[in-house]
């Protein structure tokens, strides 16, 4: 089975292939192998409230696009003393452009520490939600729904940055059973704690069966 991974992330993409290597016969592709050029279109993709309904737009686009089975995901961070913020927001949530890359994730850090403020520590919870979304239809088979699963890891924010691994929020996510955060922990910890790893667990589970049956 090819199945195309529909994100732009080397770092997503590198999790995921981690992930779903226990899937026998499988073979994960991205958008680059693929040869598909970015389109601003595609930022149009993820105007939606909720991270389902993200991770499926995307998929279902780039299934159109290449024909082939596609999984996406929307994931972000949501933290209680914010309502909820960023949310689906995570990946622009400073308030500037044209920043990418460790950049970005520098200013949206920066960010979210400054409106949390001198918050006390234990006030300070929050959660990675990540979504993914298969989707395998053929257009003519339109009763047919995507898979989609849903990923949660609960931690609190750091008031300053540990570790240099990660990306993301992931220097201020502290998981509180280990100690650490996301960015101090090895690839394989964070692939078996982290919301994106359980999401993907999921679909790994739910690819497998579909084989078995």
């Amino acid at each position: 089975m090819e199945l195309l991974v529909a994100s732009r992330s080397t770092h997503k993409i590198s999790e995921i292939r981690r992930i779903l290597e226990v899937v026998p016969n499988i073979r994960v592709l991205d958008l680059e192998e693929m040869c598909i050029p970015y389109d601003p279109s595609e930022e149009e993709l993820e105007q939606f409230d909720t991270f389902e309904e993200n991770a499926t737009s995307k998929a279902s686009y780039f299934r159109r696009v290449t024909g082939l089975p596609t999984v996406a995901d929307d994931s972000g961070l949501e933290v209680d003393l914010l309502g909820g913020a960023p949310g689906v927001r995570s990946k622009r949530f400073a308030p500037t452009c044209g920043r990418e890359g460790i950049e970005l994730d520098q200013a949206n850090n920066a960010h979210l520490l400054a409106l949390l403020g001198d918050a006390p520590f234990e006030e300070r919870t929050g959660r990675y939600v990540c979504v993914a979304a298969l989707e395998r239809r053929k257009p003519e088979r339109t009763g047919e729904q995507p898979t989609v699963v849903r990923g949660v890891a609960s931690g609190l924010i750091l008031d300053v940055p540990r570790g240099s691994g990660g990306f993301g929020y992931d220097p201020l996510f502290l998981d509180k059973e280990l100690g650490r955060t996301f960015a101090e922990i090895s690839p394989s910890e964070k692939n078996a704690r982290s919301h994106r790893g359980r999401a993907f667990q999921a679909l790994a589970e739910r690819l497998m069966a579909a084989e078995v049956s």
